[in-house]
């Protein structure tokens, strides 16, 4: 099993999900978070008061998938939040050792 965390525009995250959706991948965790990279978008970016840094709303995605569906999940996700502007976001996949769904007590893609 693979962990997917997609970095994106939150205005991509409609686009994104309905994508996912569509090639049947709806299990999926979506946070709103604040990000500090330096290819952040200038014009999305903002000072916070608080913090002192420069920081900019985006949404992190969390997917976990069998190994097999790693790269189409991945594609997709690309292609589907990409604009052509710095900021466009950063996908990450690491390994899952374990899985256990709570209701069941299934374990690993069983729980999937």
């Amino acid at each position: 099993m693979k962990s997917v965390k997609a970095y994106i525009r939150t205005i991509k995250v409609d686009e994104v999900v309905h994508q996912l959706e569509k090639e049947g991948i709806c299990d999926m965790t979506i946070i709103d978070v604040m990000a500090i990279g330096r290819d952040a978008d200038p014009k999305n970016s903002k000072y916070s008061i608080d913090l002192m840094e420069k920081f900019a709303r985006i949404a992190k995605m969390e997917i976990v998938c069998k190994d097999d569906k790693i790269h189409h999940i991945v594609e997709i996700i690309r292609q589907a939040a990409y604009t052509g502007s710095p900021g466009d976001g950063i996908i990450y996949v690491t390994p899952v050792e374990m899985a256990v769904k709570i209701r069941t007590g299934a374990i690993n893609e069983a729980g999937l």
